[in-house]
């Protein structure tokens, strides 16, 4: 029997607009100084769980998270546009405060129900879910049995879990907490296309403490951060 194909999800490192949490979607901005030492900090996560591919949205952002990655790994970084962030229209650049001011209709019904009402010129979630399992789909059936790393983006995250899950896109804001910059979430992926989330938002220091607990319980399960 072929072993699972194991997908682990990163968020890219801190963006300047991090602070404030500035809806980035589509706006093609790349990582801060900070969002620099995570993703060094994700390589060096990446050299002991030893991928054997790694993946990453076309996005600067992402690309610059994976660059480490692949030079620390010796792997090249294939970038799949199908992996980008959703793109949240109007309200790239601005946080939820403005547009409570600039957009307030707009604001409450998106708060209601994100996926029916989403931001004003921006993708439909329901398409942006679509796109992204439809690749990791492919990647999975590229790579039966190995384990492949795939650095990409918060609410694109959420939303393939969901998708993935049986949980519906209406709560993606609410069923999961946003993921934190180059934490990782993981995903088995079995003959048939069957997918079970084996944890989700971990940082690589979760992993460095999660991997110290499992050693001073030996013979015990590691302790991780499962939803």
């Amino acid at each position: 029997m072929t072993s699972p194909t194991t997908l682990t999800l990163a968020r890219h490192g801190r963006t300047p607009w991090h602070e404030g949490n500035r809806y980035t979607g589509s706006s093609d901005i790349g990582i801060d100084d900070v969002g620099q030492q995570q993703a060094r900090a994700l390589a060096i996560w990446a050299a002991d769980a030893k991928p054997h591919h790694v993946y990453a949205s076309t996005m600067l952002r992402a690309r610059q998270t994976a660059q480490p990655v692949g030079e620390t790994l010796g792997l090249d970084v294939t970038t799949d546009a199908r992996l980008c962030e959703l793109d949240f229209g109007e309200a790239e650049g601005h946080t939820l405060d403005e547009l409570r001011v600039t957009h307030p209709r707009a604001v409450e019904l998106f708060l209601q129900d994100p996926s029916a009402h989403h931001l004003p010129g921006g993708e439909h979630p329901e398409d942006a879910a679509t796109r992204a399992t439809s690749a990791l789909t492919e990647i999975a059936g590229r790579h039966p049995g190995q384990d492949v790393l795939v650095i990409c983006h918060n609410t694109l995250i959420r939303l393939i879990v969901c998708r993935y899950l049986g949980v519906p896109l209406s709560a993606y804001r609410t069923a999961l907490r946003g993921m934190a910059p180059t934490a990782t979430t993981q995903l088995s992926v079995r003959a048939g296309g069957t997918v079970t989330l084996e944890y989700y938002n971990r940082t690589p220091s979760d992993h460095v403490e999660s991997h110290t607990q499992a050693q001073e319980h030996a013979g015990g399960a590691p302790h991780g951060q499962v939803l």
